[in-house]
């Protein structure tokens, strides 16, 4: 019993993969017309879309940030403190907001939000059979719908994770003014000697990374959605599930390609 249920999961994520790689082949194509500009969608509905995605995100982002700053620099103080080097809690904060924090909270919290929202979004379409009148009309879904949403999430996701490092590096300065008593500019200082250019670039291109893992998992699980509400709820789920689980593993293999290029 054990070996067969074993050999139907193994079994459930090759055929899971196999999706992924299909759709992912499908966005690629969906690209490319756009490229060449044979792609039909409307441009309002990308316009909307990044509103929803990017500005109306904003307060989250920001508050979550901001917390994660002043988390961050809390525990570093707790060590630093017993050697007297509270000031390099500004090089904790900035470093890892810069790099990997910022980057991931966005994803994570765009993984609830947005990759959420376009699951239930195209699932309650797919329901009312709406995908399958679009096709009718000769319009591709994969144009028209899921198009939009990825182009949306991987040209915010980046300005996202941009306001999210600073939103951070304002927790951190919080907490090194306001508890460790240290001065604004030199704190201020420190932080720009241990910043570089290449630390926000490492941060952007992760957060475009997983900007597409929130846009195709959200847009895939919603095309693979049933026809009634709870397969909707169903869809929801594991739209935020696989995106949290592959921002992971995109972090992970992404850590280890900046350790093997020296970055």
């Amino acid at each position: 019993r054990f070996g067969q249920d074993v050999r139907r999961e193994a079994r459930a994520f090759l055929q899971a993969g196999r999706d992924v790689v299909v759709f992912l082949g499908e966005v690629a194509i969906a690209f490319g017309r756009m490229l060449r500009g044979e792609a039909r969608f409307r441009r309002s509905d990308l316009m909307l879309t990044i509103q929803e995605v990017g500005a109306q995100a904003l307060p989250i982002v920001s508050l979550i940030s901001f917390l994660v700053g002043v988390i961050l620099a809390f525990l570093g103080s707790i060590q630093l403190l017993q050697f007297g080097a509270q000031i390099y809690v500004a090089d904790l904060v900035g470093i890892g907001m810069a790099r990997d924090m910022a980057a991931m909270m966005v994803g994570i919290i765009l993984a609830g939000r947005t990759g959420a929202a376009f699951a239930a979004q195209l699932g309650s379409m797919q329901a009312n059979e709406e995908i399958d009148a679009l096709t009718t009309l000769g319009l591709s879904p994969m144009e028209f719908l899921v198009l939009p949403r990825v182009l949306a999430l991987v040209v915010m996701t980046p300005l996202l994770c941009l306001y999210a490092n600073l939103m951070g590096l304002l927790g951190g300065a919080f907490v090194g003014v306001f508890f460790l008593d240290l001065p604004a500019v030199t704190y201020l200082q420190e932080t720009q000697y241990s910043l570089r250019l290449i630390d926000f670039a490492a941060g952007l291109i992760k957060s475009a990374v997983y900007g597409v893992v929130v846009a195709v998992a959200g847009c895939l699980r919603g095309m693979q959605s049933g026809r009634s509400s709870a397969a909707v709820g169903q869809a929801t789920t594991s739209a935020v599930v696989t995106s949290i689980v592959f921002i992971v593993i995109s972090m992970a293999i992404l850590t280890l390609i900046y350790d093997a290029v020296g970055i």
